[in-house]
């Protein structure tokens, strides 16, 4: 559509955004660090079923779960509210890949319109397709989204804003007044991205914010979609692979010590935790390593070599490590060759593991949680391959964690 069109006032196929006056209060609220978690330590985001008082059902006639529906349904999510949809959405707007990976997951992977660093994300999320069967993912080119201009949004035209406008209106160029334009003349937005680790919204989306855990969210955006079988058939892969995890832990006092850092050179290492509340540590919050910093550094803290030796972590968690033009051999080089890295635990056991991204969607997060284990506690679960490049390590089928031809078919609407 132009935007002439717009501006008018003269409403496209999708422009049914309606924002509720409340938001369910039933959930965890701005600011709050407690509840239910919903990524099996029961620490932080409400449960796997969605069984919130504001769950995100989508009232309509879909009962086959097809997806096609004549019929106009709502949804509602924090911090919308209620909003109304014409039909499923199609094409995809996402700002942050955990979004876009849920739409990926839904089928809609290659219908995604933007996304933050479309080409380096596709890069790393395909290092993780590679080993799904039949499935393939194409997000290079897109527009990235990190800094979004309104016009462009019209430009996109895209079915759904699945993204935040609390985090949206941050920006500069972008206040509450822009938000509600798109919505009434593009489409709606649908998103929620402060449960990354429960940030504080600005005052005026203060008013009833609700955090989500990242399977709790995926199941409001799956049944704003019309994508409730997809959702079963991935939440029950999800479900097994906790529930192998939860078997095969050791008591808390035999688990590793870890850090997670990211680094571009070993000039500037940035450390980040592995338990606080919110979806970033999904993958990690499950498995209980020891926090070798002992809660005394905080998330995105620059750390150095004496920091890091003093803490002597058992395992190092290396974000971004899985990049194509990552090199971990040379990283792991880098740290032997500082005579204080050299000392640490870590790097003396050639425990320094790469990991794919926080911003993660479902899909991630059941390999994410798999690698994670693996390097862990390999005595439990197997042995993570010593990963230098390539794509994600071809696993032993007897050795893998979860059932890569379900989740495939799940993607591809084989159910």
């Amino acid at each position: 559509m132009s935007r002439d069109d717009a501006v008018h006032g003269d409403p496209t196929r999708r422009a049914f955004a309606k924002y509720g006056g409340t938001v369910a209060l039933g959930g965890l609220l701005a600011g709050c660090t407690g509840g239910g978690d919903g990524e099996g330590d029961g620490a932080d985001d409400g449960s796997a079923d969605g069984n919130g008082a504001d769950d995100g059902s989508a009232d309509g006639d879909d009962s086959d779960g097809s997806g096609d529906t004549a019929e106009s349904y709502m949804a509602s999510i924090s911090p919308m509210g209620e909003v109304t949809f014409e039909s499923p959405p199609e094409t995809v707007f996402t700002r942050l890949t955990h979004h876009a990976d849920m739409a990926f997951a839904l089928g809609r992977g290659n219908d995604v319109t933007a996304l933050h660093a479309p080409d380096y994300y596709d890069g790393l999320w395909n290092q993780f397709v590679e080993r799904l069967p039949g499935v393939s993912l194409d997000w290079s080119g897109r527009y990235s989204s990190w800094k979004p201009d309104k016009e462009k949004l019209y430009e996109l035209d895209s079915d759904v804003h699945l993204a935040d406008p609390a985090w949206i209106t941050r920006q500069d160029a972008w206040d509450r007044a822009d938000v509600d334009e798109v919505a009434e003349n593009v489409s709606p937005w649908f998103g929620n991205s402060l449960s990354d680790r429960h940030q504080e919204p600005t005052d005026e989306w203060a008013d009833g914010y609700q955090y989500y855990g990242l399977w709790e969210q995926f199941e409001i955006v799956a049944d704003a979609f019309r994508e409730r079988e997809r959702y079963e058939a991935l939440a029950e892969v999800r479900e097994g692979l906790l529930s192998t995890i939860e078997e095969g832990l050791p008591p808390e006092e035999e688990r590793p010590t870890a850090i997670m850092i990211a680094a571009a050179d070993i000039e500037s290492i940035y450390a980040y935790t592995l338990s606080n509340p919110g979806f970033l540590t999904s993958h990690t919050r499950p498995l209980g390593p020891r926090d070798a910093f002992e809660g005394s550094v905080e998330c995105g803290t620059v750390v150095d070599f004496e920091t890091m030796l003093e803490a002597d972590p058992d395992v190092i968690l290396y974000l971004g490590g899985m990049e194509p033009g990552t090199d971990m051999a040379g990283r792991r080089t880098a740290f032997e060759e500082v005579a204080v890295g050299s000392e640490i635990a870590a790097v003396r056991n050639d425990r320094i593991h790469p990991q794919g991204a926080r911003y993660q969607g479902p899909i991630l997060n059941l390999f994410q949680l798999e690698m994670t284990a693996k390097q862990l506690y390999p005595d439990a679960f197997g042995a993570w391959p010593r990963y230098e490049e390539g794509p994600y390590p071809a696993i032993p089928e007897n050795e893998r964690l979860f059932d890569r031809k379900r989740v495939a078919d799940a993607i591809k609407g084989d159910l």
